[in-house]
């Protein structure tokens, strides 16, 4: 599974072939030869088949003025070309698995922020309908895989339509959230299928939204969780906060989507 994950030209074979899921179209590239005569009235996303996370080793190309940089990256790494996907929700599922049975969590909402996790709302606005589909989808691929242990699946929801993007085989940062919200966490059934263990029917005790704390929000989230007693401050005990590093993360049950850290003030 670890090989997968770490190789989007792996991972994508293995979501339409084996697990028969649906992807952005998509085709390997492995020079710039291969961006030859690409069709520019269509929007592209070039990423380096491995090392990329947080919008590294990526290339968006949608006028004549992104090849230059798409052949570079082109030229320095296999590569995956996908089709812009215009979503209209960034959303992922939490599965756990012993090796033959599997638990699922709620479908979580997630907003990003230059390309890095900002906020997650669950449950995420979507119809039961949708959310039933992003959920079976993602226990379809963990049982192709044999799961043992935490998976997270990110997709994208575009009308009635759901698209997976990439799997974590991790707890995630999406997830946090159900160290509060749930009854049992990510990392909870993550032990217990890494164990073998019987899983929990997992049951979302309220809603809540997850922030992520950057290096610039520190004196914003310690402030924050004072003022909101519903709130659940989680640091990772990173010795530096650096700009845009994942120092922790907020949790805050309840209803109110709308939360977050105000930019700009003085952290």
């Amino acid at each position: 599974m670890l090989r997968l994950s770490q190789n989007r030209i792996f991972e994508k074979d293995f979501l339409t072939n084996r697990a028969e899921v649906s992807v952005a179209p998509y085709k390997v590239v492995t020079s710039s030869l291969d961006l030859e005569k690409l069709d520019l009235s269509r929007k592209y996303v070039l990423k380096t088949a491995t090392g990329g996370y947080d919008g590294h080793g990526q290339q968006v190309i949608q006028s004549e003025a992104d090849l230059e940089g798409a052949k570079t990256l082109a030229n320095s790494a296999e590569c995956v070309l996908e089709e812009f996907v215009n979503f209209d929700m960034e959303i992922s599922v939490l599965v756990s698995g012993n090796g033959h049975d599997t638990t699922v969590f709620p479908v979580q909402e997630n907003i990003h922020r230059n390309n890095i996790l900002s906020k997650t709302i669950v449950p995420a606005r979507i119809s039961e309908a949708l959310a039933q589909k992003a959920q079976a989808m993602a226990i379809q691929i963990a049982k192709q895989l044999q799961l043992s242990g935490t998976l997270c699946v990110e997709m994208f929801v575009a009308g009635q339509d759901i698209l997976v993007n990439e799997i974590a085989p991790r707890p995630h940062n999406s997830g946090h959230y159900s160290i509060e919200a749930c009854d049992f966490s990510q990392f909870d059934t993550h032990i217990r299928g890494v164990l073998g263990e019987k899983l929990p029917n997992i049951q979302l005790l309220s809603p809540a939204v997850m922030l992520n704390v950057l290096g610039q929000h520190m004196t914003a989230a310690h402030r924050f969780v004072q003022e909101n007693p519903s709130a659940h401050l989680h640091l990772y005990g990173k010795l530096e906060a650096k700009h845009n590093r994942k120092m922790g993360h907020v949790t805050v049950l309840g209803g109110d989507v709308e939360v977050e850290f105000e930019e700009g003030k003085d952290y």
